[in-house]
């Protein structure tokens, strides 16, 4: 539990670049916002009220200070056939379920999972987020749609970016890129995509509402699976984003608190007719590379987005898309992790394989949740391998060959099991056998399956069986599970 003056700091301590950070933050979040809602098919309001929220009701329930969350590409996706077969209400609905379950899931302590996901996971995860980040700026630069004044302004921004900073930092440069680029495209009348070409802003302020569904079990199975589906895969790029937070501020942070955060934030979007979110990688990383640190970036992202939209609105559909553009690429450039191609010919092929796997499947589906699966199922597959590669059995023989003991040596488990069988040799006349596994670990049934096909097999060409050495842990598990010792063994293991 943080401790009231910690809480306080994560708001005050760091007040003016918060500010910044989150001003630079909010403006970058509109077309987005705009962008999410149409793939959902909703209203550009849904999508912007969602990120008003979100935001803010993070800023103080959130386990990770100065991660920003809002509508999202990863949720918006999944909505998209609620929404059409069902409407909107449904899918607020939905979005308060989400919630519910994403308490749940905190108050449950799910938040560890996050430590099975391995180094070449992460990475992959950065990179495939990173290459997303600039495909979806693609549409915005299409020779087709937009003119050349387009790439002149992207590259002026793009300049303005990474050389103001050699000047001062004391404001963050996308700010300055987007004031400036705004100023110069309403003085000279250029003919650009703005922000208001995206879609209509709301002018009003968001009202409390109950979704307007009928409350029955066939509406609970309607929605659940969208719910279910919406609450892993949001608390999923939550997790994976809020630990890359943690490296880039080199700080330590809540997951638990993070799932309960991200659950209270979309119950409550879902009254306002907000869709449900969750944290998002390129706009922490603005924030986050803009100076901002604290819970109070994330709320000035928030109540600024309301303001601008509902208050000032005409000016802010004044806003450049190639100003946007520019961020975003830079972005994306700055998220990806350019140390790792020059790894993958230093790193073992493994842990390239699993990295490159990632990205491939992250950026072929633009699922998350899949290619981080994918990552993890690869990178489970190769950990067994190499632990099964350490197992070893050797054995002796006593002086007048009656007696062989074999030693058992490292992790005996479902992937060395068929190594640990081959050692054996049960066509040896022998009046007796000892097993030690006094250097061996034995970890699950299909281990203590092929002691128990070892034990039984000696035994039915006579000779007498003993295990020795067994720790405690793997006696527990010998005792629980094994037949060996259980009256009609043989007949029910031969069974199988």
């Amino acid at each position: 539990m943080i401790s009231l003056d910690a809480y306080r700091a994560q708001w005050f301590g760091n007040i003016r670049a918060d500010v910044l950070a989150g001003l630079v933050v909010a403006l970058a979040l509109i077309p987005e916002a705009i962008a999410f809602s149409i793939i959902a098919g909703v209203d550009p309001k849904v999508g912007l009220y969602a990120s008003f929220s979100i935001a803010v009701l993070i800023a103080f329930v959130g386990g990770r200070p100065g991660m920003i969350s809002a509508a999202t590409a990863a949720t918006a996706v999944l909505m998209v056939t609620l929404v059409r077969d069902h409407g909107l209400q449904y899918l607020l609905a939905a979005t308060v379920l989400t919630g519910v379950i994403q308490i749940a899931m905190g108050l449950l302590k799910l938040g560890f999972v996050m430590r099975y996901v391995s180094k070449s996971v992460m990475t992959g995860f950065v990179n495939a987020l990173a290459i997303l980040i600039f495909m979806a700026q693609l549409p915005e630069l299409d020779p087709r749609a937009v003119g050349w004044l387009t790439y002149v302004l992207v590259a002026a921004s793009l300049a303005i970016i990474y050389l103001f900073p050699y000047l001062t930092k004391a404001v963050p440069s996308p700010l300055v890129t987007i004031l400036v680029l705004t100023a110069l495209t309403m003085y000279f009348g250029w003919e650009v995509r703005t922000v208001g070409d995206m879609g209509a802003l709301p002018d009003t302020l968001p009202v409390f509402l109950i979704p307007d569904i009928p409350l029955t079990l066939e509406t609970l199975w309607i929605i659940l699976p969208y719910s279910l589906a919406i609450a892993v895969v949001g608390l999923l790029e939550s997790l994976m984003t809020q630990n890359l937070v943690d490296e880039l501020t080199d700080t330590k942070s809540d997951r638990n608190q993070e799932c309960i955060g991200q659950g209270i934030a979309n119950t409550a979007t879902g009254f306002i007719g907000g869709m449900a979110g969750c944290a998002m990688i390129g706009q922490s990383m603005i924030n986050v590379k803009s100076g901002g640190r604290g819970r109070l970036s994330a709320f000035t992202a928030g109540a600024v987005l309301l303001i601008l939209v509902v208050f000032l609105g005409e000016w802010v559909a004044q806003i450049p898309m190639p100003a946007l553009v520019a961020i975003m690429i830079m972005v994306s450039v700055g998220t990806f992790s350019w140390s790792s191609i020059k790894n993958l010919t230093v790193h073992p092929r493994s842990s390239s394989m699993v990295m490159v796997a990632t990205v491939v499947t992250v950026v072929w589906t633009h699922n998350l949740a899949i290619g981080v699966l994918v990552g993890v199922l690869l990178s489970g597959i190769f950990f067994a391998g190499k632990i099964a590669q350490l197992f070893k059995v050797t054995s002796s023989i006593s002086a007048d060959g009656r007696v062989r003991t074999y030693l058992v040596e490292g992790q005996l488990f479902y992937g060395s099991v068929e190594d640990f069988m081959d050692a054996f040799d049960f066509r040896e006349a022998l009046d007796r056998v000892v097993i030690d596994v006094s250097r061996a670990h034995i970890w699950d049934i299909s281990s203590v399956q092929a002691l128990d096909m070892a034990v039984l097999k000696f035994r039915r060409d006579g000779a007498e069986v003993e295990i020795v050495g067994l720790n405690a842990a793997s006696e527990t598990i010998v005792d629980k599970l094994a037949m060996h010792d259980k009256p009609g063994a043989a007949d029910k293991l031969m069974a199988h």
